[in-house]
């Protein structure tokens, strides 16, 4: 099976040629899902298919091309089983890192993890334990470990980059080249508390909802176009410590969500937002 994702301005006749085309190319529609913004005028669409014949897939991709032309269409076909290579990256909490390799190890996420980095020493023994590789990027000096972070991506092929609670700020230059495809997972509190101990601070507010925000990262810190969120009511009987273990739960259940609906591509960015099907 292949998954088909498009994007274009809204008009006419869209559907019907998607449709058309692989009929016409001996494939089968498992699955369709769209998506009109009347507001910008924009239409998204993502299709699971399957070629009934050998080769199918090739002669639908060739003719697709002409109608990708007419419509003016972003377009990309993937395999649904690609497992997407996965550079993961954190400080020294490794409650999302943990998660991750659970669910990379049993193939619950179609990930490939192609190494983890950190700015700490503290997790290399989990990560070498799994026979994955460790690189510890120092930041005392940021200008080189980024350097040596963006050669990482690089070298190993990543298509994607998660922060895993990854407490170090990406310049405005990496985020604007890895555009969609760096996820970041945030604790978000109403209201939300920045810098240290944000659970110490949200109990002291007397706080009633604490939660998670999985995020594509930008040049805005924390403000990128949000992907999946999660929210868990909590009392005045709830102590930091509580509230930091149910944290920590809801930020690994979210990034995993967001991950998974990246490597479903399900995900289309569209502007500040996202459009997901």
């Amino acid at each position: 099976m292949y998954i088909l994702r498009l994007n274009c301005s809204d008009r006419p006749g869209i559907v019907a040629a998607v449709a058309t085309g692989l009929s016409n190319s001996a494939c089968n529609i498992e699955e369709s899902a769209q998506f009109n913004d009347h507001l910008s005028g924009q239409f998204f669409m993502r299709v699971v298919f399957t070629p009934v014949k050998p080769g199918a897939h090739e002669v639908f991709k060739t003719q697709f091309v002409a109608i990708a032309q007419q419509f003016s269409m972003n377009w990309q076909i993937t395999p649904v089983n690609e497992k997407v290579k996965t550079l993961v990256l954190l400080s020294r909490e490794d409650h999302c890192l943990n998660d991750l390799l659970y669910r990379w190890r049993t193939n619950h996420l179609q990930i490939d993890i192609v190494g983890v980095v950190s700015n700490h020493e503290t997790s290399r023994k989990l990560v070498e334990e799994r026979g994955l590789k460790f690189h510890h990027l120092p930041s005392d000096n940021k200008t080189s470990a980024e350097k040596s972070l963006q050669q990482l991506i690089e070298t190993s092929d990543a298509e994607l980059i998660v922060l895993a609670r990854y407490m170090q700020i990406l310049s405005p230059a990496l985020c604007s080249k890895y555009t969609g495809r760096i996820i970041n997972i945030h604790h978000s509190f109403l209201p939300g508390f920045k810098g240290a101990k944000p659970y110490h601070q949200a109990y002291e507010r007397g706080v009633k909802i604490i939660g998670a925000t999985a995020h594509f990262a930008t040049v805005d810190l924390d403000e990128g176009p949000i992907i999946e969120q999660e929210t868990v009511r909590v009392s005045h009987a709830h102590s930091p410590e509580k509230m930091q273990a149910l944290g920590r739960d809801t930020e690994a259940r979210v990034l995993a969500r967001a991950i998974e609906l990246y490597t479903e591509r399900r995900i289309f960015l569209h502007g500040q937002r996202t459009v997901i099907l």
